[in-house]
């Protein structure tokens, strides 16, 4: 089959880093070609320097390009990324051509309404398109989902990772110290979290993920503790997807945010703290909720996520302690043997596809 996957950069290279492993995938695992259409690919530079044999980028912020791209082969299955509404030079030529499969990626959720939306139709009404069918594809937690993102030969590399020479060759001067890696938007809990890291018994080296992740970090170095104590905090570059894994691998605790590093830290199987992307009217923490649900989260770890969401009314910061890092340790190795235990988004896709076919 010939893919074309849409993908408009909306916040943080979220939405490109899940449309970029998934175009990765169906090139490598089912040797497919697939256009990759993006308005703006900047991140690609370090987040996939080397690119991927497969995989045609095109700028969808090109008017030339879009309508070069537009007149070549006709995808037999048409992605919009996030309701991100396909260019219409090619969703005329698709709708001309019968038998194409056209589908909704959607964020991802454990909400209850994801069971009940996914692999809905929704009939094109109008535009170039009318008379298609959409479908709804909506990644998830459980079997009646689309399932998440996982490439083939991932347990094969974790079990080949060395922690060492990976940490070494960053230039991270590890000591046996415990490792927190950190991903994150502005979580209102940094800077306690930060001061009380200073402050305890066991000395924590604190890898700091670049771009806005660094710049909160720093925001609150001015209310740390004049001796950082038991706290080391160490700048990381710009990863590209393997070494981003590899950072979480690496790690003793994530905090990470979004879609696509939530995903990749369940994967990693380690004590985490997920910062959802605020919203200005609160539902982020309903999203919230259903995951920790999904997850089957236990009262600390809890307390734990809404301290660092900032969530109303609870405390400013829960205890980050050996009792919560063992509960949310039990949490994450169930949950990724569960999850593991299920067919992965593309297999899922694919079938999809199939039975519509």
């Amino acid at each position: 089959m010939n893919w074309d996957i849409f993908c408009r950069v909306i916040d943080n290279h979220g939405d490109l880093g899940v449309t970029w492993r998934l175009a990765r995938q169906i090139a490598v695992e089912r040797a497919e070609p697939v256009r990759l259409w993006v308005d703006d690919a900047s991140a690609l530079a370090w987040m996939a320097p080397q690119g991927e044999p497969g995989v045609q980028l095109i700028d969808w912020s090109d008017p030339a390009a879009v309508r070069e791209a537009a007149t070549g082969p006709v995808p037999d299955v048409l992605i919009e990324a996030f309701g991100c509404d396909p260019a219409l030079e090619l969703v005329a030529r698709f709708a001309a051509r019968p038998g194409g499969i056209w589908l909704n990626l959607e964020y991802l959720s454990a909400e209850d309404f994801v069971e009940g939306l996914h692999g809905l139709p929704s009939p094109v009404m109008s535009g170039p398109g009318r008379g298609c069918t959409k479908y709804f594809f909506y990644p998830g937690f459980s079997d009646r989902t689309g399932g998440l993102l996982r490439e083939a030969g991932l347990v094969q590399r974790q079990t080949r990772f060395d922690r060492s020479a990976w940490l070494a060759a960053q230039g991270v001067g590890w000591q046996g110290e415990r490792l927190a890696t950190l991903f994150c938007y502005e979580p209102p809990a940094l800077a306690g979290w930060l001061a009380d890291l200073c402050r305890a018994d066991r000395p924590t080296r604190v890898l700091v993920a670049a771009g806005r992740t660094a710049e909160a970090v720093r925001a609150v170095l001015p209310q740390l503790p004049t001796d950082r104590g038991a706290l080391q905090i160490q700048w990381l570059p710009h990863l590209a997807q393997p070494d981003f894994d590899h950072m979480l691998w690496a790690g003793d605790f994530n905090a990470v945010r979004g879609e696509d590093s939530l995903v990749r830290a369940l994967w990693a199987g380690k004590p985490m703290v997920w910062h959802i992307y605020p919203q200005d009217d609160g539902v982020h923490h309903d999203k919230l909720d259903a995951w920790l649900d999904a997850m089957a989260a236990p009262p600390s770890v809890r307390a734990f996520h809404a301290g660092w969401n900032g969530r109303p009314g609870a405390p400013a910061l829960a205890p980050f302690d050996d009792a919560m890092l063992a509960d949310a340790a039990r949490m994450a190795r169930a949950a990724r043997t569960r999850l593991f235990d299920q067919d992965d988004l593309l297999t899922r896709l694919v079938r999809f596809i199939a039975q519509k076919s």
